[in-house]
């Protein structure tokens, strides 16, 4: 169907474009340089021929597949986002191409000593024999979500070259900032005019996701008073001690590397402090939004007891949602995950349903009216130098994708 060495010459001019975005920045996109990919990709989908090709002021790539029916169908569209996580570096990425993978350990870096071992990423054993490309050990890889822009521009050329292929009209979109929590923000839902869409930004191959994390981050602030150490009894007031036992006071056991699956967490990622001011950042995370709310309250009423405790208000709290589960949103319109689980049945992929332990642009997207469930890119472990992907789960997807453009008119006639 989809040439092999054309997924990976596009895959590699995609990755080798710098596109880390910046948490710091509130502009759109957060970082220049995913202006760059997002104009190679302007011109890219030019040339293939997608019609209504547009790149917005705020770095939003759209374009159109018209329908080649003589019915009308559902517009359908599929979504991807171009940056890649400012967790680690994404600047001079060198892929680096296993063939025939054996099954055995990865030299990523034999100066570095940086090793990709299935002792410790046993998923590497699922991809013997296959095609992976890897980093080279001191970037990430930018599979996430490069390996989901090159599905969608390979599926959307390929039934441009193959008119006989019947679909309806399709949208595209390839979003900034994803990585930040701000893809879907400045999402034009009602100019992207779908239906229903798919986020390409999933794992491993067989992916089917709709359930995703409530989300909340938290600011917790504790002031203290500075006074000489020499003579500071009964008048300093250590804002990082306190800061110790706020810490101790959130459930140790519900953190990130202790669940798993539908277990939510408190993960604090950021300690900034002296004994003036303490600052702890969490982020609150639970698939069950009454738990979710939960957590909310345990935090707070966390922070108002010890202010009790200490007699005075030294400890304030800043909760902000993120976003929600959009299985909220998907379930009354179930039948748009049954398409795809079907069409990967059909082409001899099994469905692996499962809770998204994150979220994606498609989570915000299905509370803005556009419903959209997940699909897997073929990606593992990203955010960091062991990030790799097999080809032949990006031609995987690339299939899924024009697998459900022929499934609507068949569904719809």
């Amino acid at each position: 169907m989809i040439d092999k060495q054309y997924i990976i010459s596009r895959f590699i001019k995609y990755v080798t474009i710098d596109t880390e975005s910046n948490p710091e920045n509130p502009a759109f996109p957060s970082s220049e340089n995913q202006w760059d990919l997002a104009k190679v990709l302007e011109k890219e989908l030019n040339e293939i021929g997608m019609q209504d090709v547009e790149l917005d002021e705020n770095c939003y790539i759209m374009a159109t597949l018209p329908s080649n029916l003589n019915y009308e169908v559902p517009t359908i569209g599929f979504i991807a986002h171009m940056d890649t996580s400012p967790d680690f570096t994404g600047n001079n990425v060198k892929p680096q191409i296993v063939e025939n993978y054996d099954g055995k350990d990865i030299i990523l870096n034999a100066a570095k000593n940086i090793v990709l071992s299935p002792d410790y990423f046993d998923d590497l054993l699922q991809y013997k024999g296959q095609t992976l490309i890897t980093t080279d050990g001191t970037t990430l890889l930018g599979a996430d979500d490069k390996a989901g822009i090159t599905e969608i521009v390979s599926a959307m050329e390929h039934l441009i070259e193959h008119p006989e292929i019947k679909h309806g009209k399709i949208r595209i979109c390839f979003t900034p900032d994803e990585e930040v929590g701000k893809g879907a923000h400045l999402f034009d839902v009602e100019k992207f005019g779908a239906e229903w869409a798919y986020t390409m930004d999933g794992s491993q191959i067989g992916e089917l996701e709709y359930e995703n994390f409530n989300a909340a981050s938290a600011l917790v602030t504790i002031t203290g008073k500075i006074v000489h150490p020499g003579y500071a009894k009964g008048k300093m007031i250590n804002s990082l001690l306190i800061a110790n036992e706020y810490i101790a006071a959130v459930p140790a056991e519900e953190v990130p590397e202790k669940t798993t699956d539908y277990e939510g967490f408190f993960h604090l990622h950021d300690v900034k402090g002296n004994v003036e001011k303490t600052v702890l950042e969490y982020i609150i995370r639970d698939h069950d939004l009454d738990i979710f709310e939960k957590r909310k309250y345990l935090m707070q009423k966390i922070a108002f007891d010890m202010n009790e405790e200490l007699g005075q208000d030294l400890i304030s709290l800043d909760i902000k949602n993120q976003y929600f589960n959009m299985k909220e949103k998907i379930v009354p319109v179930m039948h748009i995950v049954d398409i795809v689980e079907e069409v990967m049945k059909d082409i001899g992929i099994q469905p692996l349903i499962k809770p998204i332990r994150g979220g994606t642009d498609g989570s915000q997207l299905s509370y803005k009216g556009l419903p959209c469930p997940n699909i897997f890119a073929g990606g593992h472990n990203f955010h960091g130098r062991f990030e790799y992907v097999p080809v032949e789960s990006m031609l995987k997807a690339t299939e899924v994708i024009v697998g459900i453009a022929k499934s609507i008119p068949e569904k719809y006639k």
